[in-house]
């Protein structure tokens, strides 16, 4: 397992157990509306670091090629709020396509 997954792993294990101890510490105290929209960003910022760490990263360098157009045609689709098989399947073409694409080329 390299070093990115242990990262990402300890990050989960720590926000899942600051979402699990948060009614034990706030003793029935509401959390402020700043803490509430952190802990709810949580998940979604980990993805995002995931994803991009997937993406544009071989190892320890960074690689520019046909996954992060396929990131690319992804977010479109998701902006045009296709469903997510949609998204799915609109990834894995631009991916291919490019893929294709640039193997003709070089």
């Amino acid at each position: 397992m390299s070093r990115t997954w242990l990262l990402i792993a300890a990050v989960s294990v720590i926000s899942f157990a600051l979402k699990a101890a948060a009614p034990m510490i706030s003793r029935g105290r509401e959390l402020s509306g700043r803490t509430l929209a952190v802990v709810a960003l949580m998940p979604a910022a980990l993805l995002t670091a995931l994803v991009l760490t997937e993406t544009v990263t071989t190892g320890q360098h960074i690689v520019v090629d046909a996954r992060l157009g396929g990131l690319a045609a992804a977010a479109v689709a998701l902006r045009l709020r296709a469903p997510m098989i949609v998204v799915v399947v609109v990834a894995a073409a631009a991916s291919a396509a490019i893929h294709a694409i640039a193997g003709q080329l070089g």
